[in-house]
């Protein structure tokens, strides 16, 4: 069996790294899956170019050993519409070549439905991993490219419970599977494996005392100059050292608006590669982002997490209060820096054998 991943932003390799691993032995065992023994998966990478950035894209393919992508369009940045669009017009022509069996798309980026959009034009069947995730947030970008993307795919690969109902409510069902979150097989398995090493910082943080690990990049925070001073003043304000991981996108909308990402207790930071930013999560006081992989991985790494957002797609991180959801960001210095919820931690993300459900589902709805 051929499967064809497309994958272009940072959420995306972090989910890849255990599908091409469980894809990888599968050709060293010769397969073993249930009903399909002796069939190895041939697999085949697209790097879309979405995120551009090396400390975005180059450097989790070589932390999470994943192999180089076989195909990169280098589509880079843009509007939604001319990034999308580049990406169909550069996907056409890769799956011409390598008509797979399975057209794998990860979560919700515009690679996301880039891929999906060629598939179907092309009578590909698509699956669609970290499907059935709702927002109900139509203002969300991801939010419009989750739904187009389950409507238009043949396999719905799903995280968690709540999202198989998502699935159900819509009439999805009947293509609807539920395999677990991939991101708690990487996360537990970098866990375990930086657990004793030292937590990297910027110049001026101690990581032996609290601090806060931050990160901001949605448009609904970023995109007018008054809502972006408002969250960097917000975290200037809290009371313990604030390290701000600035995604490029944040750096120039701060760079456009001449608000310096520093001051007060922000120190600005690169992205950290994963490991590092595993590292980091877990000896912090607590996390404040608006991005959803962040606040599930806090969620697995049991730290607190106050998300400066409405509204959350993994509605699970909310019980017991390890995530709390406020847009106002007035309220950011009661709620940031809080004692971790006590009692037995849940598992609503799976226990850590997502990739493997992956391959079984792909080989047994491929049949």
């Amino acid at each position: 069996m051929k499967v064809l991943s497309v994958v272009g932003a940072r959420p995306q390799f972090v989910k890849l790294g255990p599908v091409a691993q469980e894809f990888a032995r599968s050709r060293a065992d010769d397969g073993g899956s249930p009903g399909r023994p002796g069939e190895p998966i041939d697999h085949v990478i697209v790097h879309t170019g979405q995120h551009y950035d090396p400390w975005l894209s180059d450097v989790f393919f070589t932390d999470l050993g994943i192999p180089a992508p076989d195909v990169h369009l280098g589509v880079g940045s843009g509007s939604h519409g001319v990034q999308t669009g580049a990406m169909l017009a550069a996907l056409d022509a890769v799956l011409d070549e390598h008509r797979p069996d399975w057209v794998l798309v990860y979560g919700d980026t515009n690679s996301t439905l880039a891929a999906a959009v060629s598939a179907v034009k092309m009578h590909l069947p698509i699956a669609h991993l970290e499907a059935g995730l709702r927002s109900f947030n139509r203002r969300m970008p991801e939010e419009h490219n989750r739904v187009l993307t389950d409507h238009a795919a043949d396999l719905l690969l799903a995280p968690t419970e709540v999202a198989m109902a998502h699935l159900a409510t819509e009439g999805l069902a009947g293509r609807s599977v539920l395999v677990g979150d991939v991101m708690t097989d990487v996360c537990h398995l970098v866990r375990d494996t930086v657990a004793g090493r030292p937590v990297e910082l910027p110049g001026g943080v101690d990581p032996a005392s609290p601090y806060l690990l931050a990160t901001i990049h949605r448009p609904d925070n970023t995109d007018t100059e008054q809502r972006l001073r408002a969250v960097v003043a917000a975290l200037r304000s809290l009371p313990v050292p604030v390290v701000l991981l600035a995604h490029p996108r944040l750096v120039a909308k701060a760079d456009a608006f001449g608000i310096a990402l520093t001051g007060g207790n922000l120190h600005q930071a690169r992205p950290l590669p994963y490991p590092q930013m595993v590292r980091a999560v877990m000896a912090a006081a607590g996390v404040v982002t608006d991005s959803g992989g962040l606040q599930k991985e806090a969620f697995l790494l049991r730290t607190p997490c106050t998300t400066i957002r409405p509204e959350t797609e993994w509605v699970e991180t909310l019980e017991d209060e390890w995530n709390i959801l406020d847009n106002d960001v007035s309220r950011l210095p009661d709620i940031a820096v809080r004692a971790a919820p006590t009692g037995a931690p849940r598992t609503p993300y799976g226990d850590g054998h997502a990739a493997a459900a992956v391959r079984t589902a792909l080989l047994t709805w491929g049949r």
